[in-house]
């Protein structure tokens, strides 16, 4: 009887449906060298999430972590961090100031030795980095 069923005019052909925009890669995965075991990396992966999200734009009601501003974090196995992070525009007043906080938060990670913060603007910031949690919080839906 089963083969009796035909599709009704609602089925949907699915070859004619658009792939879903590619959304932005949020998280950090740090470049390891080597000798670190895995949920080590892991683990400290995890607290340098939650420090880089103590970390705020005073402008921007988001934290840095959320607005994409964490580009490439590098661990070696002596546990120092090399941080390329951005602005969300290059005249921003802190500028000076917010490679310092990212790197106190970072320092705070337990195990950490040493962090490097270096500025880039190289691929510029653009909203498109944004989670859907900071689109949310500046009403960018």
């Amino acid at each position: 009887m089963t083969d009796d069923i035909k599709p009704d005019e609602t089925s949907i052909d699915e070859s004619k449906i658009a792939p879903a925009p590619a959304l932005p890669v949020l998280g950090i995965q740090p470049t390891i060298s080597g000798d670190l075991p895995e949920s080590e990396v892991e683990r400290i992966t995890s607290d340098l999430i939650g420090a880089f999200k103590t970390v705020y734009d005073p402008e921007i009601p988001v934290d840095i972590y959320e607005l994409g501003l964490i580009y490439k974090v590098d661990l070696d196995d002596d546990r120092n961090l090399v941080i390329d992070m951005t602005l969300t525009a290059p005249g921003c007043p802190v500028a000076g100031e917010m490679p310092g906080w990212v790197e106190n938060a970072a320092r705070g990670v337990e195990g950490i030795q040493d962090v490097t913060v270096n500025m880039v603007f190289d691929p510029p910031w653009d909203a498109t980095r944004m989670s859907e949690e900071a689109q949310v919080a500046l009403n960018w839906w």
